[in-house]
């Protein structure tokens, strides 16, 4: 298939399942604990637009929940078929950790979710929030374990090897790898700033539309309370990420930089755009700031970062990709933490509801948080490449042996069935969207009524 090998097809297959599944548990963890924070506002204020919202997002939620769960179960398959190498080598050690994840994550979801979805006429007021709350601690719990086997796969130790396979011998330093902390953080923030300008970009565009229901304006107002406490805090989370893969990766930091060569131990420019060229070992057409490189990697003025000359050339990750990825992920991030404090002045005028390019722009922004995730991963799954297991098993050593005919039947069906079945998904929740908070229910006109007589 485009005169792609079995091992390519079965990499890009993989990318493309990944890729699908990780947007729907992001916005599923932001939210869950969105919801929470909504039926908890409406428990202490008895403000109606909490409920409504509440219901309104929890329908986007279950749609939203079950495609995650459906496309990660084909994940969990594709180890056992396309990378049996290495479910054989690491199976000891990353099969348990994806049982917790089911033992304590989805099925604490999956028990308290019908409760969440359709128990709010049928059990107590307090039962009913306990229930949501079970379900997004569950995501959060999920998102451990999840970070957890992936972050083993890039920091590996607590292990033994026996007979050519990784045994476990000490589940505690498995777990908590040297970067599984940094990692966790990164992701969970990423998935409440992507459901933060998700939420924000459905009320934006309600507004745009004449639609300035006090459920909408608390919808944009919360969002965008949101991205302004999590997009800075975001960028200094990766701050101390890149320092622990400058640390145990730092070939994935120097192809992040294109960074080629070290001449002298004089400091390392940031290049801030440019053409990386794996073949002649340099970054054409390279813009560079002086210094700026080793200051933010080394927090120095004269120490120089490793160099992509440093490793050898068959562990050395692919430069071109990684080095666009990042600094789409990181120019992302900084229109995400311009439009959070712009969000505050234009509170501070009283024109938060009404600035229509404001409005506009937040629109455009919807996607971008989880655009922001795509680039991160993509950076941190080819900036481990050659390696599956980092510095153990190489991917050409994972793969299964499959010939190229059976993984471009196999690749072609996914992108045919995903794009059905997961298209109607997004189609449905965008209809969704787009009708907009339902109108209070009887109880709360009732509570509207008794409010409105007493003022």
């Amino acid at each position: 298939m485009f005169g792609l090998d079995a091992f390519m097809l079965a990499r890009i297959q993989f990318a493309f399942t990944v890729s699908f599944h990780i947007i729907f548990p992001a916005i599923t963890i932001g939210l869950a604990t969105y919801l929470a924070v909504l039926e908890g506002l409406w428990l202490k204020s008895r403000q109606p637009e909490y409920k409504t919202l509440y219901h309104f997002w929890s329908k986007i939620f279950a749609v939203n929940f079950g495609m995650g769960v459906v496309s990660g179960l084909v994940m969990a398959y594709q180890f056992g078929t396309n990378w049996s190498g290495f479910a054989d080598f690491a199976g000891s050690i990353t099969g348990p950790l994806l049982t917790y994840e089911v033992l304590t994550a989805f099925f604490l979801e999956a028990g308290f979710l019908g409760v969440m979805l359709f128990g709010w006429h049928r059990v107590g007021e307090k039962l009913h929030f306990f229930a949501t709350c079970m379900v997004a601690l569950g995501t959060i719990i999920s998102t451990f374990w999840i970070l957890a086997s992936n972050s083993w796969m890039h920091t590996p130790q607590g292990f033994d090897l026996v007979d050519g396979r990784a045994v476990p011998a000490d589940w505690f330093a498995i777990i908590f790898n040297p970067s599984f902390p940094y990692r966790l953080a990164h992701m969970g923030i990423a998935a409440f700033l992507s459901t933060a300008l998700f939420v924000g970009s459905a009320a934006a565009w309600h507004l745009l539309n004449n639609c300035r229901t006090p459920a909408v304006k608390r919808m944009f107002s919360m969002s965008l309370g949101m991205l302004v406490i999590v997009a800075p805090l975001q960028a200094l989370i990766g701050d101390v990420h890149g320092l622990n893969t400058l640390q145990y990766q730092p070939a994935k930091i120097a192809a992040i930089e294109g960074h080629w060569s070290n001449a002298n131990g004089e400091p390392t420019p940031l290049i801030l755009f440019g053409l990386p060229n794996m073949e002649q070992e340099r970054t054409d057409y390279a813009l560079e700031i002086p210094l700026l490189g080793s200051l933010i990697l080394r927090h120095s003025l004269s120490e120089p970062i490793p160099a992509l000359q440093d490793f050898p050339i068959d562990e050395r990750p692919y430069s071109p990709v990684i080095f666009w990825s990042f600094r789409l992920m990181v120019a992302l991030g900084m229109l995400m933490i311009l439009q959070g404090v712009y969000s505050l002045w234009l509170r501070r005028k009283n024109a938060l509801y009404s600035t229509r390019w404001f409005l506009k722009f937040s629109v455009v922004m919807g996607p971008a948080g989880l655009i922001a995730i795509l680039a991160g991963w993509f950076t941190t799954e080819i900036g481990r490449q050659p390696w599956v297991v980092y510095g153990l098993q190489k991917t050409t050593d994972a793969v299964s042996a499959h010939g190229e005919l059976q993984m471009s039947i196999s690749l072609i069906a996914f992108l045919v069935i995903y794009s059905t079945v997961f298209g109607f998904g997004y189609y449905y929740m965008i209809h969704q969207i787009k009708q907009g908070p339902d109108l209070p229910e009887p109880d709360d006109m009732h509570e509207i009524s008794t409010i409105s007589g007493r003022i």
